[in-house]
């Protein structure tokens, strides 16, 4: 059973920092494109930034310069670095995978339970 397991979310302060972890345990073969995504309350889940295998990247282009996505595909870790936060990042933010289990011939859709991140003084 393939599972993905966010952490590092929390309460920050405008203009604070904070690094979100996701990690993909179970029977996997491998992974190929990893991703993140928010939704904020009210509203639709939206792309933030995704990293392929051989670590190319986009991003929302309204996120570019403040958020950086990068892997770990020795420990099947996506990871999210967020700098100079702002109240509209406030979000619950997941981590979304596309992984081939063990026993199957197919990419399958994976998704982590989420984090709330709150950016409030």
């Amino acid at each position: 059973q393939v599972q993905l397991v966010e952490s590092g979310g929390g309460l920050v302060q405008p203009g604070g920092s904070l690094r979100l972890s996701c990690a993909a345990s179970g029977s996997i073969v491998s992974i190929n494109a990893m991703c993140w995504y928010r939704q904020a309350p009210g509203k639709e889940r939206e792309l933030v930034a995704c990293i392929s295998r051989g670590f190319t990247t986009n991003y929302a282009d309204s996120l570019k310069g403040r958020f950086t996505v990068s892997r770990d595909n020795t420990k099947n870790t996506l990871y999210l670095q967020m700098n100079n936060l702002k109240p509209e990042d406030t979000a619950v933010y997941y981590c979304n995978a596309q992984i081939k289990p063990m026993g199957s011939f197919y990419f399958n859709d994976y998704w982590g339970q989420g984090t709330q991140i709150t950016v409030s003084s």
